[in-house]
């Protein structure tokens, strides 16, 4: 058996840190299901009870287990997590490895996702060399557009009813950042 992956602590810039999930994360989990969209798109729960919050976050640790990827929480320089950022490895084999982010409401536009973003992104292409990394986002979510062009991944077109995102198919951009010699 394959040894789980090791979710390392990363520093990001501004004070941001990125470490793997705790139980004591679970009020972020309650605040990131009652967003409208966060539960929409991820397995955040909603409703959530502490049940249900303890079962998301022992999944977050099943990721690196089962060698599905790394699942970071997004922590402020004063200690409060804020959000989520995770490399998934699914298509490793193809050179390639997707990346998904997310940041409670409470802690928006204070650049939290773009530094873990990047953070996870340099880690991914320079330590682990990934040849490739993707992002998929709803033409619509401009705030998450621009996440992801500030993290430096350019758009390389649109995925017509690429994803279900709650009872809908949707329309997403392809976003990719290049391993070109990190």
């Amino acid at each position: 058996m394959e040894q789980p992956l090791d979710v390392p602590e990363l520093d990001a810039r501004g004070g941001f840190t990125l470490r793997p999930w705790r139980l004591s994360d679970l009020p972020l989990v309650h605040e990131a299901s009652e967003d409208d969209y966060i539960p929409l798109i991820t397995t955040v729960p909603s409703p959530c009870s502490d049940a249900s919050g303890v079962a998301f976050i022992e999944r977050q640790w099943s990721r690196a287990t089962t060698r599905a990827g790394y699942p970071f929480v997004i922590v402020t320089a004063g200690g409060r997590p804020v959000g989520q950022v995770g490399l998934w490895l699914k298509d490793l084999s193809q050179g390639r490895a997707s990346m998904g982010y997310w940041v409670a409401a409470s802690a928006r536009g204070q650049g939290a996702a773009v530094a873990a973003v990047e953070a996870v992104a340099h880690w991914a292409l320079g330590t682990l060399r990934i040849p490739r990394l993707e992002l998929w986002i709803e033409p619509e979510n401009s705030a998450s557009v621009r996440t992801a062009e500030r993290a430096g991944f350019q758009r390389e077109g649109l995925l017509r009813k690429w994803q279900q995102v709650g009872d809908e198919r949707r329309d997403m951009f392809m976003y990719a950042l290049l391993n070109d010699g990190l």
